[in-house]
């Protein structure tokens, strides 16, 4: 829900610690936004990916998430920058909507600021896919 602490595995973490280091072409997004993630960061329950709850948000998670204006569904999967492609429905780590989609969990609410200032507000209706849940171990780095 709104305001609550957020689960990250300490495998996101590290890859997105190494993320922030980098500082590539993915970092013109608002300056403010990306220390809004670094504070989040700071403030989530860290857990092994073996631990981590199968409807909590990971990075690779493919999400069903319903737009509570409009009551449209979407499905996104959260990706790192570098494959971030919105035709496809993934979404970056560091765009507002993914930083808010990390660690969320099934039943959550989601608000967050959108382009021209706007709120968007939305619902996690289910975590399709995760893969801690699914055994599987991400190997590539941020």
């Amino acid at each position: 829900m709104i305001g609550r602490t957020i689960l990250i595995t300490r495998s996101d973490i590290k890859r997105l610690e190494r993320l922030f280091q980098r500082r590539g072409p993915h970092f013109r997004h608002d300056p403010r936004h990306l220390e809004h993630l670094k504070s989040e960061l700071k403030l989530a329950d860290l857990v092994e990916g073996s631990d981590v709850p199968p409807d909590v948000i990971t990075m690779y998670s493919r999400v069903l998430v319903q737009d509570l204006e409009t009551g449209r569904n979407n499905i996104y999967v959260l990706v790192f920058p570098n494959e971030a492609d919105l035709s496809l429905n993934k979404v970056s780590v560091l765009a507002p909507f993914g930083t808010a989609l990390l660690g969320q969990r099934t039943g959550d609410v989601i608000a967050w600021k959108m382009p021209g200032g706007k709120k968007g507000l939305f619902v996690v209706r289910s975590v399709l896919y995760q893969p801690e849940a699914a055994g599987e171990r991400i190997l590539q780095a941020a």
